[in-house]
């Protein structure tokens, strides 16, 4: 290499490791990429594959981020209970393992217990599972006579999920859902959701 205004040539020994999750042949076709660039750094080609597609690996991914999140919030004996682990296997995570850790960050914020169980978990990400598909849970809504009472479990239901959603903030949530996060915020002491921290 030669530096910038330099004059003399020096011999530099580095590996360069590029990483995209982009299709580069295709940008190259539509001249997003320069196709020189790509041949340049394309020399070992080293494919990371989705989460979902080594699902054994997920219980030391989970007992690594709980343990992290634990340091983190203060709750050193943080675990995840086998029911939730083996749904947690079988989910898509669509966000590789940053969904895994953000997933596992928000339940630790909305949850007080040390194991994490299925039901901590947003029904979407984990769906059915043994005696807990939604016609069970529709079921045992309309099993409370009292409307009032069966309004007030689904509010709850909702709004924990909501806020799941969107990792405890209050003020996403609010917005979400088309509440000003005030009234959320007083939705959740009349529920007696504890509010999470921001």
């Amino acid at each position: 290499m030669e530096r910038l205004g330099g004059t003399t040539s020096q011999e530099v020994d580095v590996r360069i490791v590029s990483a995209t999750n982009k299709d580069l042949p295709a940008a190259i076709a539509r001249q997003e990429f320069r196709e020189d660039l790509y041949y340049r750094l394309r020399v070992v080609l080293l494919r990371a594959p989705a989460l979902r597609e080594h699902r054994e690996d997920l219980p030391l991914l989970v007992q690594q981020f709980c343990r992290m999140l634990g340091e983190k919030h203060g709750r050193p004996a943080l675990s995840v209970s086998k029911d939730a682990l083996e749904r947690l296997q079988q989910a898509d995570w669509k966000g590789n393992v940053r969904h895994l850790k953000n997933t596992l960050e928000s339940v630790v914020v909305m949850s007080s217990n040390d194991t994490l169980s299925a039901s901590d978990f947003p029904a979407e990400l984990l769906g059915p599972g043994p005696g807990n598909d939604g016609a069970a849970r529709d079921a045992s809504f309309l099993a409370i006579t009292d409307f009032r009472e069966a309004r007030r479990q689904f509010e709850i239901e909702f709004i924990k999920t909501k806020l799941r959603e969107h990792g405890g903030n209050v003020t996403k949530t609010a917005a979400a859902i088309g509440l000003h996060r005030q009234s959320l915020q007083e939705k959740l002491r009349e529920l007696g959701i504890n509010s999470p921290r921001e």
